[in-house]
């Protein structure tokens, strides 16, 4: 077993690699890899070892066969304020006993019935485009999968959806960014400015989910939505329910992960869509062949094999997560190395999914690629967009739904093009992998066999 650390870059005395990352994460990685190999070694500030592992046998390891010596990254930690101890933050025993109750919501029979909820969400929003318009797509995919997820979740219509979560949710994100990039943030008793802000946002996504939880409570109506599923979840051990606090964590991260990460990978489709006419025109040949000029029904999804496809694709290009963090909690040996207790360690779908030794042209948007080799068919761990192990995500399968009806439905009536003068779209590498700037959009109407 060999201890000394991996060959990388030597950063600068004081904080190492953190100004190169905060530059520009995306690059600084996929430079590691070239430069270093498939383990690399780099520092934040001047104590804190960091290692980005992009061997898919040891990245298996990480999240796998030796997941227990590792817990969420202090990164992650620093979100706790947002989503108390939900499913993305918490940790061993507790992180269990929660999956096993919320697993349910998300079997394939709770699934399939959300799917009607999101076609109806997303024609209702459609109604509203007009033929030959300028669109804010990301705004749109926003307030889009806000809608379905305020559906599926509380059975409920949030007509200013966008306003109402979507901006304090927006607000917490921007800040949380800032924090989780600070070699030493303030804590939050500290009444500085962006704290306040900070907190206040937490405030009031707190009190529309807590008055939620509270109506629903004293309403005498069940229902299947996924809150009323999450209620009526009980310990397989001593039969007790979640409380509002559990609650309120496990529907705030839902929240984020269910609609903030699907509305990004929306939107970088219909961007790969527009500048790839050919894979558009293709696209609604398939829509028109299965769907017609009827309604389309959660029944066609299974049918709608090429629009997986390209959701597959924008995935491998641009996935939403596009960073693993975790922490070293016990010494462990990890291929030829040996980490120590507080060494961080990253993995990065974006790099993986851009390696060319398994993937051919792998900066193209080829969603062929996946026809006869379809994601599960793949090597593990060189394509997963939404992690791997017990912590994989536990709405992949949901998501997965959303993003092929939502594409569907617009590939049904629209085509895309990207706005007159619009400036070069760039990847902006925040919690998620967004868009940077606005991404603006002219929808056309269209015929079938258009």
């Amino acid at each position: 077993m060999k201890q000394q650390l991996p060959p990388g870059p030597k950063g600068k005395f004081f904080v190492g690699s953190l100004e190169e990352f905060q530059r520009n994460p995306l690059l600084f990685f996929r430079n590691l890899l070239e430069d270093y190999g498939e383990v690399a070694y780099f520092r934040f500030g001047p104590f804190q070892k960091v290692f980005l592992v992009s061997d898919p046998k040891l990245i298996k390891e990480v999240l796998v066969t030796k997941q227990r010596y590792f817990v969420k990254s202090r990164d992650l930690t620093m979100l706790k304020p947002i989503i108390g101890e939900g499913l993305l933050t918490s940790e061993k025993d507790h992180h269990l006993k929660q999956r096993r109750l919320i697993q349910p919501s998300f079997q394939q029979k709770h699934i399939g019935q959300y799917a009607q909820d999101m076609i109806d969400t997303t024609k209702a929003y459609l109604d509203r485009w007009e033929d030959g318009e300028e669109r804010m797509i990301t705004e749109d995919m926003m307030n889009i999968t806000l809608g379905i997820i305020s559906k599926t979740m509380f059975n409920m219509e949030f007509t200013k959806g966008y306003d109402i979560i979507g901006t304090p949710i927006e607000n917490v994100m921007k800040l949380a960014i800032k924090r989780m990039r600070s070699i030493l943030p303030s804590p939050l008793w500290i009444p500085t400015k962006t704290n306040r802000q900070y907190k206040k946002a937490i405030k009031e996504l707190d009190s529309v989910l807590y008055s939620i939880i509270d109506q629903r409570r004293q309403s005498k109506v069940t229902s299947d939505d996924l809150l009323g599923v999450l209620m009526k979840a009980r310990d397989e051990n001593n039969r007790v329910g979640m409380t509002d606090k559990q609650l309120r964590d496990e529907l705030m991260t839902i929240f984020l992960a269910g609609h903030e990460t699907t509305a990004n990978a929306l939107s970088w489709t219909l961007y790969l869509l527009s500048q790839h006419q050919r894979v558009q025109k293709k696209l609604h040949k398939e829509v028109d062949r299965v769907i017609g000029n009827g309604e389309l029904k959660p029944e066609h999804y299974k049918k709608l094999t090429y629009t997986q496809n390209i959701i597959h694709e924008s995935l491998r290009l641009y996935p939403p997560a596009y960073m693993i963090g975790r922490q070293v909690d016990e010494d462990v040996p990890l291929g030829d190395y040996l980490l120590k207790k507080g060494d961080m360690v990253f993995i990065s779908q974006y790099v993986m999914h851009r390696r060319e030794d398994y993937f051919t042209h792998p900066d193209e948007f080829i969603p062929e690629r996946f026809e006869n080799s379809p994601p599960d068919s793949l090597p593990p761990y060189t394509y997963f967009p939404f992690g791997g192990g017990p912590r994989i995500c536990i709405g992949n399968h949901f998501a997965l739904m959303e993003a092929v009806l939502v594409l569907a439905c617009i590939a049904q009536h629209y085509k895309v093009k990207l706005a007159p003068n619009h400036p070069e779209v760039k990847p902006q590498p925040l919690i998620t992998l967004r868009p940077k700037g606005e991404l603006r959009m002219v929808v056309e109407k269209r015929n079938i066999n258009d």
